[in-house]
């Protein structure tokens, strides 16, 4: 029962007391009863003023709450003239003003905080309490290389493979660092925050692979530095002191005279060979910045082809073509992806070595080229450190060649990866 029945009801029953006894008093004394029925009337009407001044707060602060509950924070009332009346007023706009103000401050900073999370170079995927993505920013979708919608409300071990593998069984708290497809690095850190007294966790993705490049190129520029000095000051003493020595060439027996001749153009073309050697490494390190032009990568695969021919026939190797309907026209610097692509299909065919293919498929959007060999596949273990400086499989290999694949791409700008589909097949694919 509510405050106001229960006043309605308290005012009837007194009234009641009152008439009854003013019927009682018509019997005995008219005079009484005009004067109980006069006080009748004045204690109606200070009922009803009393009824007005108890319960309009109570109907000010039922619409306050009315509004508030609506989250309607601009509605204030006006000063009535009664002074417990205006100060309740009083009190009420003041909570609204603080209210109205929270509320703009609450949205703007969530408002920032959403923009920065947009705009942040770092990864953030949101989870919700069972560990499903509830929302994730655009550097997150780069590094995980999905879109948005067909990530939200997946498990975490529902994401791409060595993500699912690395993030599933993370701690709260805890980081983990971690590689992809050799040369992309990532650091993640698990943690939590308080919404609303409810904890929500998120996951912090670092992209390291620019700043590993940058150390590990610093430190094998280093090496090479030192070395190529030494190998150069070596190499150029030894060639001055046996051009030298062909001087006596012709003090020898007839005899003897072509093996001289013969050991000392070895050694000579021996220390050649190491000068050039080290002019490899040099080569990487000294790597220019790309200057981009508008280039149709159809035609520069064309040339290619061109150059590759022979060495195709040779090798009894089918190049299968995939491209796409329109020419692929990308802002590139044509001698360096030359070079790069040079390098991928030079690998290819000696990853078949004879009687195979290689397919060379092209796609316009999303602008990116692969080339798939049938090869035999890479080893699990080889291709953690296929784009490690001087790491190489090959019996002469020096290691460089997809080392400077890795710095003209990551200098490009462009996403690549290297990947064994299966057992026969490798593919390398570049994201323009």
């Amino acid at each position: 029962m509510t405050l106001r029945t229960k006043f309605i009801l308290f005012a009837v029953f007194i009234h009641g007391l009152l008439l009854a006894l003013a019927f009682f008093l018509l019997q005995h004394n008219k005079f009484m009863f005009l004067g109980m029925e006069l006080l009748i009337i004045i204690s109606a009407f200070v009922s009803f003023q009393l009824y007005r001044s108890f319960f309009k707060p109570l109907l000010l602060i039922r619409a306050g709450i009315e509004a508030i509950r609506d989250k309607d924070f601009s509605t204030k009332f006006m000063a009535v003239g009664q002074q417990d009346l205006d100060e309740l007023v009083n009190v009420y706009n003041r909570m609204i003003d603080q209210l109205r103000h929270e509320r703009v401050a609450q949205a703007e900073k969530h408002f920032l905080l959403d923009k920065l999370i947009q705009a942040s170079p770092a990864g953030i995927i949101l989870l919700g309490f069972d560990n499903q993505v509830e929302s994730i920013n655009p550097a997150a979708e780069r590094f995980l290389g999905q879109a948005a919608p067909s990530l939200i409300g997946k498990h975490v071990s529902q994401l791409p493979e060595t993500w699912a593998r690395e993030l599933k069984d993370l701690p709260t708290g805890q980081s983990t660092t971690f590689r992809i497809s050799g040369i992309w690095t990532y650091r993640c850190h698990r943690a939590h925050f308080l919404d609303r007294g409810f904890q929500h966790y998120f996951i912090l993705i670092e992209e390291l692979t620019e700043a590993i490049l940058q150390n590990e190129r610093q430190a094998y520029e280093k090496v090479i530095r030192v070395m190529s000095h030494e190998v150069n000051n070596t190499t150029g003493a030894i060639n001055s002191i046996l051009g030298s020595l062909g001087f006596y060439t012709a003090q020898l027996r007839p005899e003897d005279q072509e093996d001289f001749t013969h050991v000392l153009q070895v050694a000579t073309d021996r220390n050649t060979n190491l000068s050039r050697f080290m002019a490899n490494f040099a080569e990487v390190v000294r790597l220019p910045k790309p200057r981009k032009t508008p280039t149709d990568v159809h035609l520069l695969l064309q040339n290619l082809q061109r150059l590759l021919r022979p060495e195709l026939q040779r090798r009894h190797i089918q190049l299968r073509w995939q491209l796409a309907a329109e020419p692929l026209v990308v802002e590139l610097d044509v001698q360096q992806l030359e070079q790069v692509l040079l390098n991928i299909l030079k690998n290819a065919m000696e990853a078949i070595g004879s009687d195979g293919e290689i397919t060379v498929a092209t796609a316009a959007s999303p602008a990116q080229l692969s080339i798939t060999d049938s090869g035999g596949g890479i080893p699990a273990e080889v291709q953690a450190n296929l784009f490690t400086p001087f790491y190489t499989t090959k019996a002469k290999g020096q290691g460089i060649g997809l080392t400077m694949v890795r710095d003209i791409l990551v200098n490009h700008g462009f996403g690549f990866s290297l990947t064994s589909e299966n057992s026969q097949h490798t593919t390398f694919r570049i994201r323009f």
